[in-house]
């Protein structure tokens, strides 16, 4: 669990700077936003996933999209990241979908 919250909150911490230096976005507030959400819905994932792991794939994806939806709100509402919903939406899904794409690739 450990190394795929490190994976996540750099690879997310990564994409939320990024993302800032090129839209003109406050970086630090919107990295800090990413690296305590992680923290958070990862909590959340490695509970659920222990919790119904023989349905480990369809809860995976119902979590990983729940966690989408909470980043996003959590990017949006946090003020100092001066981010309409949909660009924390859409912010969120770029996150998710390529920290989620390394941890199903990386032998961890």
């Amino acid at each position: 669990m450990t190394s795929t919250l490190v994976i996540t909150i750099i690879t997310e911490g990564l994409v939320a700077a990024g993302y800032a230096v090129w839209r003109g976005k406050p970086v630090r507030p919107m990295v800090w936003t990413s690296i305590i959400a992680n923290l958070i819905t990862q909590l959340f994932l490695w509970g659920v996933l222990n919790l119904f792991f023989l349905h480990y794939l369809s809860v995976l994806f119902l979590t990983e999209v729940f966690i989408c939806l909470l980043e996003s709100l959590a990017l949006y509402y946090i003020r100092a990241n001066h981010l309409r919903f949909t660009e924390a939406v859409l912010l969120s899904l770029s996150m998710n979908l390529l920290s989620f794409g390394l941890g199903w690739f990386l032998p961890i």
